[in-house]
């Protein structure tokens, strides 16, 4: 819903061109994302802040949060600076990797929430206020370097893109932190695969064909533009041709 509500508002009111291709690619971004999402397992039930801790600290996920923050830091320190002005990707994926610690720290929170209304000490546990201020250095650096990508790149394109690598984050990050892979089936892994691959497709027909001038009304004209194939004739057609024709060169043959 995101990704259409910007494009069309992006394209309506910022006066952003949306060919037919990038509306195609919206849609296929969100029938992907949507695939992957159905056959994504469920959350694991975590009721309390210890039980959060103990997942938090799992070599697993302490592994892939290593591996996280190295990739932040040298998009941030050394490819934004060089490329972020020509790339899209460099700011987008920023938003996304550091999403997966903002994303955790909400969950984290939400439990402290309910356990706060719970009559639990809450407060007293130091976990919250770690994952307070995870999620304000997280939502802090997210907002910048969106509204950077947004002054630089079309609306219509950071919104999609940026909401592909967001979901497919989160969902890694929650697969790990939880453990669900365990439990996802057949059936459940080729969607989820299925899904992926058709978001990279609508992403590709977004980003690769942004500046066509394609519309549902010129697609005949573009159709019949294109080269036409040069006919092959036959020897038969051509000793007709010469057969029939008035002026006959004198320097040749005639049949």
């Amino acid at each position: 819903f995101s990704i259409s509500c910007s494009a069309i508002l992006s394209s309506y009111l910022l006066g952003e061109r949306l060919n037919l291709l990038g509306k195609l690619g919206c849609m296929l971004s969100l029938v992907g994302s949507t695939v992957m999402v159905i056959h994504a397992p469920e959350d694991e039930e975590v009721t309390t802040l210890d039980e959060m801790s103990s997942k938090l600290k799992e070599p697993g996920f302490l592994a892939y949060a290593v591996i996280l923050l190295a990739v932040c830091f040298l998009l941030i320190f050394y490819l934004a600076p060089r490329y972020g002005q020509r790339n899209i990707l460099i700011y987008l994926t920023i938003c996304s990797v550091i999403g997966a610690f903002s994303v955790s720290s909400v969950k984290g929170l939400g439990i402290a929430i309910k356990g706060f209304f719970a009559g639990w000490p809450v407060l007293q546990h130091p976990l919250t206020w770690i994952l307070v201020i995870t999620l304000v250095a997280s939502i802090t650096t997210q907002i910048n370097y969106l509204n950077k990508s947004l002054d630089i790149f079309n609306t219509s394109l950071v919104f999609p893109i940026y909401y592909v690598l967001f979901t497919t984050i989160v969902i890694t990050t929650s697969i790990i932190l939880f453990k669900e892979w365990v439990t996802m089936t057949v059936v459940d892994i080729i969607g989820t695969v299925c899904g992926f691959l058709t978001i990279i497709l609508g992403v590709f027909l977004l980003h690769a064909f942004k500046d066509m001038d394609v519309s549902l009304g010129s697609l005949p004209e573009v159709l019949q533009s294109g080269p036409q194939a040069p006919v092959t004739r036959d020897d038969k057609n051509i000793l007709i041709e010469v057969d029939n024709s008035s002026i006959a060169p004198e320097d040749k043959p005639k049949v």
